[in-house]
């Protein structure tokens, strides 16, 4: 009724409304003013009963004036707008809360020797709070010391949440020497209340590690205020849609259309929403074409692979239907299945077809093998490769003898399949009722002593089931870790094992200065080496001069970086070389102790290959160096930065690490796509250092895509069938050749083609 415009309808005759009906007008004017005045709410009187009737111009139920919400626009829908964002969780959807269970992780200990982890790791700060525990236990008569284990629920509920009894404490430091009457605040309280009230992001980093993710009470999680929960199309709001896989959502949408079932419109509702819904249908069903059916549409973006950020972006720009550009992909079937490359592959070709050019960096042979056009770059790594060891189409690369990846395409090369497979060491470790995202009650079972392979299509649950339980609880118990595994019944059989070794893509360091030989502890016995020379001992030079970390030995004027930075202000920073060490990181002084005609900076620009033969006086540095060649890392420098280090590149450096170590025979391994980013060749080294952990008597699981690597495991659990909603289910265990007879397992009939 706002801004009212007098009507101005023509009869058939012509005469206005007005001329007919003056009273209108009136009644348009008076109605009007009574918005108005009554801030848009009105009352209209029954002249025969005498009844109100309340009307409002608001998005409001009059009957309910106080519970008015805005007008509905776009951003009412984002959790990133205080329009749209729930008020109590500022849209992030959960809030921060102590979990208990951190708080003592070691539930043999008493609370004097530290049960309560806070108070172990900053004593001054707490104890006072252990002081006023101490005489609240007195007072009430209760004993602390005896195991955590031991006390009773009671007296545990009062250490963690505290008590409201008053006790006296003498409390003396160099600082505080009075008397003070106080009640036990608690553990649990006092941590919500120190994080809430600190100014000191350190502080509150400190307190963070206790604390867990709840949703948030208000919203239940959902990031939205409650009214804006209310608007639902297809009986479903905002957050229930974007709750669905891609390929879910697809049938939804298409089941609004008039006559589709109970979600359907009306036809004059489908007429709005037409151009909208086919839009978004046309947009799912890129997603679906690039293998993500199984992602949800609320999935955040942190949690994506590679693969599956790098295939959002290539279903964008196939909706874009542009002609005459060159797009260029490195890696795209990274976290796909087999039986997902097809379509992935139609995909490319696709984009050929219309009139692009795809440029694709990749090791899949189907990938390969579709090329219109094959460059081979070689024929080694790092400084044995740079040139172009053979061109030309799949057929021209396998007729050309100096090509490596033309006899993997033949078959004169390949990975062979083992002659035996072992049958572990007749002991288990079994997850239950596995629940975690979308596992639908899975028991797994994981024989100890041999080589696994978990496989499914992509979404199907893998990660669910092995970083989202197995990993965190083998963490847990055997390496004492703050995390806890999820939505799970129990797990059996961590007694057989000793330690747990997760190695994953993150990086070994997020600074210039983290580089493979300082995270493999190489570094270390390289300026051992250096500091040995006469040159050194003669000028009294200790093994840290030659660390680029600390004052002494390096270059001050860029700190031991080699480069300086450059503030832009409003554009990103610049590095440039230093012009005082020209990015040795080193002084002058520094630089003149040589070992066999080479200083320090350039035993760091060293490759793994060269260090090889340069250390091979010294068996230790020897041995860490052959066994980062081992998994196929020998192009890589020492002193590389760990930020120009791919995600596999990391792994690879992990593992190298801890193949270094002392082996225990009970060790548990877990590998997420270790083949990422490596050629067949390398696959095949790779596999002979994971065969060799196994050989010890260690259990080593690798989640995996790789056919040649799944061909290869002693034991497969295959987990689909299919991703997202329909998968979470185990398809086929046992050997792969038990597992290439089961038909409704995808990763069986690619086997069987293998096998």
């Amino acid at each position: 009724m706002r801004d009212f415009e007098p009507v101005q309808e023509k009869l058939s005759d012509g005469t206005s409304v007005e001329q007919v009906n003056p009273n209108r007008v009136r009644l348009a004017d008076s109605v009007e003013l009574a918005l108005k005045k009554g801030d848009g709410l009105m009352f209209v009187m029954d002249s025969d009963t005498g009844d109100l009737v309340k009307f409002s111009d608001k998005f409001v139920n009059p009957d309910y004036p106080e519970m008015s919400i805005p007008e509905i626009e776009p951003r009412s829908f984002s959790f990133n707008s205080p329009h749209g964002a729930c008020e109590h969780c500022h849209g992030i959807g959960s809030i921060l809360q102590v979990d208990s269970a951190s708080i003592v992780p070691n539930i043999d200990l008493t609370v004097d020797e530290g049960a309560i982890h806070p108070w172990a790791t900053s004593a001054g700060r707490m104890s006072f709070m252990l002081q006023t525990l101490t005489a609240l236990a007195k007072k009430l008569k209760f004993d602390l010391d005896v195991s955590w284990k031991h006390l009773t629920p009671e007296v545990q509920k009062i250490v963690l949440y505290g008590h409201p009894e008053k006790v006296d404490v003498d409390f003396m430091t160099e600082k505080f020497d009075g008397h003070y009457q106080t009640t036990y605040e608690g553990v649990i309280p006092n941590l919500e209340r120190r994080h809430k009230e600190t100014d000191s992001s350190y502080t509150r980093s400190q307190i963070e590690q206790y604390m867990f993710e709840l949703p948030c009470p208000e919203c239940g999680g959902k990031r939205l205020k409650k009214e804006i929960l209310g608007v639902t199309v297809g009986k479903k709001n905002i957050v229930e849609g974007t709750e669905m896989s891609v390929t879910t959502a697809r049938k939804f949408f298409e089941s609004l259309a008039p006559g589709k079932g109970e979600n359907a419109l009306s036809d004059y509702e489908f007429t709005i929403v037409k151009k909208v819904t086919a839009e978004i249908i046309s947009r799912l069903l890129f997603l679906e074409n690039v293998g993500l059916k199984y992602l949800t549409l609320n999935r955040s973006a942190a949690t994506l692979s590679g693969g599956e950020a790098q295939r959002i972006r290539l279903a964008t720009q196939i909706g874009s239907a542009l002609q005459g550009v060159l797009y260029v992909l490195d890696e795209p079937s990274i976290g796909l299945h087999q039986r997902d490359n097809t379509k992935l592959i139609k995909t490319m070709t696709n984009l050929r077809d219309i009139g692009n050019t795809v440029i694709v960096v990749e090791h899949d042979q189907e990938t390969i093998e579709a090329a219109d056009w094959l460059l081979e770059i070689g024929p080694g790594a790092g400084k044995h490769g740079g040139r172009v060891v053979a061109q030309g189409t799949p057929k021209q690369l396998i007729e050309k003898a100096e090509s490596v990846t033309g006899q993997y395409l033949s078959g004169k090369k390949k990975i062979p399949v083992p002659k035996t497979r072992r049958k572990g060491n007749g002991k288990t470790v079994e997850v239950f009722g596995a629940t975690h995202h979308n596992l639908q009650d899975v028991h797994a079972v994981f024989p100890l002593g041999c080589f696994i392979g978990v496989t499914g299509v992509s979404g199907s649950g893998k990660s669910s089931l092995i970083h989202g339980i197995l990993a965190p609880e083998l963490q847990r118990t055997l390496n004492k870790a703050h995390g806890k595994g999820q939505n799970f019944k129990g797990i059996k059989g961590l007694e057989h094992l000793d330690k747990a070794i997760v190695i994953d893509q993150s990086p070994i360091g997020r600074t210039p200065r983290s580089n493979p030989a300082t995270y493999t502890g190489i570094f270390t016995e390289i300026r051992d080496v250096f500091a040995m020379t006469p040159e050194a001992k003669t000028r009294g030079y200790k093994p840290g001069r030659f660390s680029f970390n600390v004052s002494g030995g390096r270059c001050e004027d860029c700190e031991g970086d080699g480069l300086k930075r450059i503030e832009m202000h409003f554009l990103p920073d610049v590095y440039v070389t230093c012009e005082t060490c020209r990015g040795k990181r080193y002084n002058r002084e520094t630089l003149e102790v040589t070992y066999k005609g080479k200083n320090i900076a350039d035993a760091l620009a060293m490759t793994i290959t060269e260090g090889l033969d340069f250390f091979a006086a010294f068996p230790s540095i020897k041995n860490k160096l052959q066994t980062l060649s081992d998994v196929g890392l020998g192009y890589i420098h020492l002193g590389q930065s760990a930020t120009t280090l791919s995600g596999g590149e990391a792994q690879r450096i992990k593992l190298a690490t801890e193949l270094t170590k002392r082996a225990t025979g009970k060790t548990f391994y877990i590998l997420d796509e270790p083949t990422t980013g490596l050629h067949f060749d390398d696959i095949a080294r790779l596999l002979d250092v994971l065969q060799r952990l196994v050989e010890k008597g260690n259990t080593v699981l690798v989640i995996e895509h790789n056919l040649d690597v799944v061909k290869s495991v002693d034991h497969i659990i295959d987990i689909g069938p299919d991703g997202g909603d329909e998968g979470g289910k185990i398809m086929a265990v046992g050997t792969p050749e038990d597992v290439a007879k089961v038909k409704d397992s995808y990763t069986g009939q690619y086997l069987k083609k293998m096998l």
